[in-house]
């Protein structure tokens, strides 16, 4: 933990789980130093509510379990919490004007599967508006900003999960959650030189997640390095009834099969994703991945998926339709925020245009466009249909290789506002992770290199559905090859 947390600055969770285990450490203690740690990082924006006397109670708890041999497997271990998971009598905003002073009455799947594995929250962070955005610039709350810098210009810290990303990256927590619909876990990881998970779609409950696009929303960890993202996966991960979009399959330890190596592993190399214009540092770092893979035994192959070139114009129009669906809950009746009008409708009208950002008009304005009559079957079906192509393609390379590797984002993080302005050059951050998200597979990113300003950047590995372990245990060897060990200088403490 970083600003004034002592000897604890920059364990993960596997060290610190080994601490609190053996007793050289309280879970008291490591909350007190994350919450000094948290309050050190208020310069980055990354937590919209700060929840100290939860964190410290939840800590007393797991001392007490710690002690009496009952402690769950995260006994102890701050997080941070994105919030649009909805958590039990604390604020949930999603980052929305629309969403003040919502207060859920119940608590959402993921975060109720960490506490009863004795995870402590620290707080609630910063993201994008109902999860749309790609750099954490469209918060009702302000920008969050990466801990990395280049010189003394703010980044952003990518999006949506951007004040996840960042809170792990500063050393506030040693891990997060996060929701990634097309790439709002992989991305930040890979700007703020991090490790992200997007889990197979219906790996974990979407139940008690503010819902943005229904069947590409997933939840999912980010962490230092890649053991500690296994390990919180495994604590958020499991079947959940209240959710009719979670399988019902055993959750496998994540941990246990990371040191399998990749020898005679079979790994594909997608020949679409060399896109024009891709920076050369990207691309060299793609050749080192495959490199290093290779040192270590395994088999390169190229892939070809083919209808790759379609996947982003496909989600602009399935995840836009899907939230202005979802996003017609918020009408200023029943929870948040209520703006008066002469009558129901003006109420309607005034509360929206008040409660929602640009971004999020934008999307319900797009999606409503889209299911329109008349419009339906050349857009919303045609983009349906493209998105099983492209599912086809990833179910055909499954078939002759083991798992896909790929850069993560096309760029390393860039300057707040640059690119503000510009929603098509914002979408294009989404390149690489948009096609793994419509075809619902699992995928990690792992930080892999420095660009030549210090930047860091991060290599994607894809897998088939539900094989988690195998894109785990592919990041850990590439983990360990890279050797990433580069931390940003603590400019904000």
């Amino acid at each position: 933990m970083a600003g004034g947390a002592g000897e604890l600055a920059g364990k993960g969770i596997a060290a610190l789980r080994e601490e609190l285990q053996a007793r050289r450490l309280s879970a008291r203690e490591l909350a007190e130093a994350a919450i000094a740690a948290m309050a050190a990082a208020r310069p980055l924006n990354a937590f919209i509510t700060e929840t100290p006397e939860r964190a410290l109670a939840q800590a007393d708890a797991a001392d007490a379990a710690l002690k009496a041999g009952t402690a769950g497997p995260l006994a102890g271990i701050p997080i941070a919490v994105k919030d649009v998971y909805c958590t039990e009598g604390v604020r949930t905003t999603a980052a929305s004007h629309i969403l003040d002073g919502f207060v859920p009455p119940y608590e959402s799947t993921v975060t109720a599967n960490l506490f009863a594995a004795g995870a402590v929250m620290v707080g609630k962070t910063n993201l994008d508006e109902f999860a749309m955005g790609s750099s954490n610039e469209n918060s009702h709350f302000g920008a969050a900003k990466n801990p990395w810098r280049a010189g003394d210009t703010d980044l952003v810290p990518g999006g949506s999960s951007g004040g996840s990303a960042a809170a792990v990256s500063a050393g506030v927590v040693p891990g997060a959650t996060g929701t990634d619909t097309g790439g709002s876990i992989r991305q930040p990881a890979a700007y703020c030189g991090i490790t992200g998970v997007k889990p197979t779609y219906g790996r974990c409950s979407r139940w008690g997640i503010v819902a943005y696009a229904s069947s590409l929303d997933q939840a999912g960890p980010f962490a230092r390095d890649v053991r500690d993202a296994a390990i919180l996966l495994g604590g958020m991960a499991g079947f959940d009834p209240k959710d009719s979009t979670s399988v019902d399959r055993p959750v496998p330890d994540y941990e246990a099969t990371l040191d399998a190596g990749v020898k005679g592993l079979r790994i594909g190399v997608p020949k679409e994703y060399r896109i024009d214009g891709m920076p050369a540092e990207i691309a060299a770092l793609w050749d080192k991945g495959v490199a290093w893979l290779q040192e270590q035994g395994a088999e390169i192959h190229e892939v070809s998926l083919p209808h790759t070139k379609y996947a982003l114009a496909a989600y602009y129009i399935v995840a836009p339709a899907e939230a202005s669906s979802n996003l017609a809950r918020y009408d200023g009746v029943r929870y948040g925020l209520r703006v008066p009008g002469k009558d129901l409708i003006e109420m309607y009208e005034k509360t929206r245009a008040e409660g929602f950002g640009a971004e999020v008009q934008r999307r319900i304005l797009i999606g409503t466009y889209v299911l329109s009559a008349g419009y339906y079957d050349a857009y919303y079906l045609k983009a349906q249909k493209v998105r099983s192509r492209i599912r086809q393609d990833f179910t055909d390379a499954f078939e002759t290789v083991d798992a896909l590797l790929a850069p993560t984002a096309p760029s390393a993080a860039f300057p707040i506002g640059a690119k503000v302005d510009d929603p098509i050059a914002m979408y294009l951050n989404d390149v690489f992770t948009v096609p793994a998200s419509l075809s619902g597979l699992p995928a990690l990113s792992l930080p892999a290199g420095l660009d030549a300003g210090g930047l860091p950047l991060g290599l994607q590995v894809i897998g088939r559905p539900f094989d988690e372990p195998m894109v785990l245990r592919i990041g850990w060897a590439l983990e360990q090859a890279a050797a990433f060990d580069a931390r940003p200088a603590p400019w904000w403490a």
